[in-house]
């Protein structure tokens, strides 16, 4: 258990109409008490109150809320202040719980942290809630909101029991080995380890999915200098983000916009046209197109309708994929651009005019939802999990090498460990500084 008692803004620092003070640990009660002057209201209530600074002057009319222990978020007793939002409010609040004995100001993610510690939440569910807060699109709540309703750590957990049984099996076999013991207990054993390695390996498989979830799916922007890429980028992200102009060569370096597309995070990359130089600036633009183009989850690869032909470098892009071209300056077009590729994916566009745009997102959406959807199953969302469950898979792969029960138990017990370190059933404190590191001060 935990001594000291915490307290922290828990809403942002801006200028609003209402911010939130929260204390958790055994002298709650007493910053209560202290601030209103009066007992404690009512649990899960919420009172009026009117709050004094250590000077006794009347600092708000606020709203009091108390959770005693167990049942509150961090499993403590916690004490909610629903203060006005003035600065001035906020800080004679703040200023007060710092004077009271035993009070201290909460580290980012100690709440959390000791709800973790407490039993209240397991370490997939307190990374979801960091992520939870930060999600920007319905793609990253969605998923948020999944692991954080448990769903990932019931998957984990459903495994790691498995394993625990087949170890139970095995422990069987060596400790009344003088006793019968049935013929096919090795191979049930490896039966259920080969099934279990096949459902992580697929699990793992949508790694990729989960992470750009959290962190962006990557659109590149290739083409040609001049077939309008920037324009594009431009109309796509409703704004000025990338410098247009009629000469070659404006754009050098890899520019990335931050966009929410049909609820999908996306990083929307403009890149150098693809081209032969001599010049050393243009050329490294140009490899850092081919570079991010490469490792893209979607290319729109763009040419210039005004034109008809193709390039050689941009004809290349469009044997890959996933892609979607575009033909640019639809207004302009020849009178061949229309057929410059049978490719069922060939959009025309404008935007100059708007035409083709609707379409080119809605094409654009079609392609997240094919690769990101993420109804058929929770995916693996940081590299703290995928690296448990890569240890876990390593040791299934051992123990399918094994013919020692003992070396097959001792495989079992690592694979099952493996598991249990992803949602903190062992060795939590070994991965509590790393996880709530990224937290905000008052979660």
């Amino acid at each position: 258990m935990v001594d000291d008692t915490i307290f922290a803004v828990a809403t942002a620092r801006v200028r609003a109409g209402v911010a939130i003070v929260r204390v958790s640990g055994p002298a709650a009660m007493r910053a209560v008490e202290r601030l209103s002057r009066r007992e404690v209201p009512p649990p899960r209530r919420a009172s009026r109150r009117r709050l004094y600074d250590h000077e006794g002057d009347l600092v708000d009319d606020a709203l009091v809320l108390w959770f005693p222990s167990p049942n509150s978020f961090t499993g403590e007793d916690v004490a909610e202040f629903h203060l006005h939002g003035g600065r001035s409010v906020i800080a004679g609040v703040v200023e007060t719980l710092g004077l009271i004995p035993g009070l201290r100001g909460a580290e980012a993610g100690e709440f959390s942290r000791r709800a973790v510690v407490h039993g209240k939440l397991n370490l997939t569910e307190a990374e979801a809630l960091a992520d939870l807060i930060a999600a920007e699109t319905v793609a990253q709540r969605r998923q948020a909101v999944r692991q954080l309703d448990g769903e990932l750590a019931r998957l984990y957990d459903g495994w790691r029991s498995r394993l625990l049984r087949a170890l139970a099996h095995v422990e069987t076999a060596i400790d009344f080995s003088d006793e019968d013991i049935p013929a096919d207990l090795s191979a049930s054993v490896q039966g259920e380890a080969a099934t279990l390695a096949c459902d992580i390996s697929r699990h793992l498989a949508k790694a990729a999915q989960g992470r750009r979830l959290r962190e962006g799916i990557e659109i590149v922007v290739v083409g040609p200098p001049n077939a309008g890429k920037s324009t594009l980028v431009n109309a796509l992200a409703n704004r000025d983000v990338a410098i247009v102009s009629p000469r070659p060569g404006t754009t050098r370096d890899v520019l990335e916009v931050p966009l929410d597309l049909g609820g999908f995070p996306v990083i929307l990359c403009d890149t150098a046209g693809l081209h032969v130089t001599d010049d050393d600036v243009e050329a490294e633009g140009v490899r850092r197109a081919q570079q991010r183009a490469a490792a893209a989850d979607l290319r729109i690869i763009v040419h210039d309708g005004s034109v008809g032909e193709v390039s050689g470098a941009a004809t290349v892009m469009m044997t890959e994929v996933p892609a979607i071209v575009v033909v640019s300056k639809w207004d302009l077009q020849q009178p061949d651009a229309a057929s410059i590729t049978s490719n069922p994916k060939v959009i025309g566009v404008s935007a100059r005019t708007g035409f083709g745009l609707d379409r080119l997102r809605a094409r654009i959406i079609v392609e997240l939802e094919r690769n990101f959807d993420t109804s058929g199953g929770i995916a693996p969302t940081r590299e703290r999990h995928q690296g448990g469950l890569r240890a876990c898979l390593a040791a299934l792969q051992r123990m399918a090498a094994e013919s020692e029960v003992e070396l097959v138990a001792e495989e079992l017990r690592s694979a099952a460990q493996a598991l249990g370190r992803i949602t903190g059933r062992v060795h939590v404190e070994e991965v509590l500084d790393m996880i709530f590191a990224e937290f905000c001060l008052g979660k």
